[in-house]
């Protein structure tokens, strides 16, 4: 299996599963320095934080690849499967839309927090990689919309090809 078939199957699984991982050692160990060792770590509740950020960016990327995302189909569930393919595409290509337009606002903000040189209190890290997590996340996201809508349309293409016949 090569790299990029890899990723594709399992980027989003990795990043939630690091980023829940260590969210929780942090938090853990916050716990028992603060009430077993009576001194509290500067560091630990910052890192989950960013991370808890990072991870749920990730996690509406593999929704999307999953199609788990909360939709409503009472109206849909009773209209033919051709109607309810069309609205899935028009669904997905609205989903697309807004991808795009957080992806391009999410760089123009994470580019201008990067050039103000803010850093995090504990960590030191550089907001803007902070603020980056959004147009990662969901250029993951359109990636997954993209690889749906791909799907979709060879669905309709083939049903139209099939039934012509």
């Amino acid at each position: 299996m090569s790299v990029l078939r890899f990723l594709d199957k399992r980027i989003e699984e990795i990043i939630i599963v690091f980023g829940l991982g260590t969210m929780t050692l942090a938090i853990g160990l916050q716990v028992f320095m603060r009430y077993i060792m009576q001194n509290s770590l500067s560091w630990s509740e910052e890192l989950a934080r960013y991370l808890f950020i990072f991870f749920v960016y990730a996690g509406i990327s593999y929704g999307v690849k999953k199609k788990r995302h909360i939709k409503v189909e009472a109206f849909t569930m009773w209209l033919p499967a051709k109607a309810q393919a069309y609205i899935q595409i028009v669904s997905d290509l609205l989903f697309l839309a807004f991808a795009a337009f957080a992806i391009y606002f999410g760089a123009i903000t994470a580019a201008r927090v990067l050039a103000l040189r803010q850093v995090s209190p504990a960590l030191d890290i550089p907001m803007g990689y902070i603020s980056a997590t959004l147009p990662f996340g969901y250029a993951l996201t359109a990636i997954r919309l993209l690889q749906n809508l791909r799907a979709s349309i060879a669905g309709l293409v083939g049903a139209k090809n099939e039934g012509g016949r």
